[in-house]
C-alpha cells in the first residue's frame, strides 16, 4: 500500500531533475502521473535543454514501478496548451488529486547584464508558468473534493541568489502566489504550499552553467559565499526533494497549507 494509492498528480517540468524524480516518487507511492516537459530549446538559459528521449526515460521509469503515465510535450507559458495536456490526462486516468508545478529556469546574470529579454524569459516561465499550472488543473482538485499543490520556489525565494535578480524575484513571486492560491482554494480542501531547495544536483548545472556563476561571480567576490549550507553536503539529490513532494502530497500533511518548506541543509540562513 503507497500513501497515494489511488490518486493521479499533474507534474511539470518532468523529462529530467527534480521534475522525474517526483514523478517516480509519487508513482512508487501509488499515484498515477500527467506529465509535461518543453522537451526542447529553451532560450537564454547557459544549460543543456531537455529533450523528448528525456521524457520518454521519464515515461520509462514510471511504469517500471507499474504506474500508468501520460506524458506531453507542452510549454508552461502557454495555457491552452496545459489545459488540453490536462483534460486529455483526466480523461484517461480518471481524475486528479496533486499538481506539482515544477518546472523553471535560470539564467545567470549580473544586475547590469539583464535584458528586458531575459527578464521576462525568467518570469514567463517561473512565475507565468506556475499561475497557468494551477490554473489547467486546480478545478479538478475541486471537483475531487480537495487535493495538494505544490509549487516549486528555491532557497532564493526566502533570501537571494547572487547575479540572479530575475530568479530571486521570480521565486519570491512563487511565495505569494502559494499563500493566494492556499486561501482561495482552502474552502475546497485543497491545500497549497511551497518548496525550497538549496542547491540539487540537476541538469541545470551542464553546459556553460558553471561558466556562467563564475564569470559573475567574479564581479563582486564578496557574495560568492552566499547560500553555504550549514550540513557537510553542497548539493543534494533530485530524490531528496521528493520525499518533501511526497510528504506534501500525502495525508500525513492533510493539515499543513500555505506553507514554505526548506529543503536547503540551511543555505538560506548563511
Amino acid at each position: 500500500m503507497g500513501k497515494l494509492d489511488g490518486k493521479v498528480a499533474f507534474i511539470t517540468g518532468a523529462a529530467r531533475g527534480q521534475g522525474r524524480a517526483h514523478a517516480v516518487k509519487l508513482a512508487s507511492e501509488g499515484a498515477d502521473i500527467i506529465a509535461v516537459d518543453l522537451a526542447g530549446p529553451i532560450d537564454y538559459v547557459p544549460y543543456d535543454s531537455p529533450t523528448p528521449a528525456d521524457l520518454e526515460e521519464t515515461v520509462r521509469q514510471v511504469e517500471a514501478v507499474d504506474r500508468r503515465i501520460v506524458a506531453e510535450k507542452a510549454d508552461v507559458r502557454d495555457l491552452e496548451a496545459l489545459r488540453a495536456v490536462v483534460e486529455r490526462g483526466v480523461a484517461q486516468l480518471g481524475r486528479l488529486d496533486i499538481i506539482v508545478a515544477n518546472a523553471g529556469i535560470c539564467i545567470p546574470e549580473t544586475w547590469d547584464a539583464i535584458t528586458p529579454q531575459t527578464f521576462a524569459a525568467v518570469m514567463d516561465t517561473n512565475v507565468t508558468g506556475v499561475w497557468n499550472t494551477v490554473m489547467a488543473g486546480a478545478h479538478h482538485l475541486v471537483a475531487a473534493g480537495g487535493g495538494s499543490i505544490i509549487l516549486t520556489s528555491s532557497y532564493a525565494g526566502k533570501k537571494m541568489q547572487p547575479f540572479m535578480i530575475h530568479y530571486t524575484a521570480s521565486k519570491h513571486a512563487v511565495v505569494g502566489l502559494t499563500r493566494g492560491f492556499a486561501a482561495e482554494l482552502g474552502k475546497h480542501r485543497i491545500r497549497v504550499n511551497s518548496i525550497h531547495p538549496g542547491a540539487v544536483n540537476t541538469p541545470m548545472g551542464s553546459g556553460n552553467m558553471q561558466q556562467a556563476l563564475q564569470q559573475a561571480g567574479e564581479t563582486n567576490p564578496a557574495l560568492n559565499g552566499m547560500g553555504t549550507p550549514f550540513l557537510p553536503t553542497w548539493a543534494v539529490e533530485p530524490e531528496d526533494i521528493s520525499e518533501a513532494v511526497a510528504f506534501l502530497a500525502s495525508d500525513a500533511a492533510a493539515y499543513i497549507t500555505s506553507e514554505h518548506l526548506s529543503i536547503d541543509a540551511g543555505s538560506q540562513y548563511f
